[in-house]
């Protein structure tokens, strides 16, 4: 399977959900919570980022109005 990083799949509101979790799980690892829950919201973080949620290619979903539904 091939990612494409160019086509986003990730609308924006969805892109200001991901930045908004993710930087309160990284601050909150940094304030007594475990680590993953950090390397959880880098990987929110990073996925709003590019636009692009690897999850939402395997499963043919998006959340972009970006996407033309004739060739999606």
């Amino acid at each position: 399977m091939h990612f494409d990083l160019t086509k986003h799949n990730i609308g924006n509101t969805d892109r200001l959900i991901r930045a908004i979790v993710g930087a309160v799980l990284i601050v909150s690892t940094f304030l007594g919570s475990h680590w993953v829950v950090g390397l959880i919201g880098a990987v929110l973080l990073v996925t709003a980022y590019f636009r692009f949620c690897p999850a939402y290619r395997v499963f043919d979903f998006s959340t972009s109005k970006d996407v033309d539904p004739v060739t999606k």
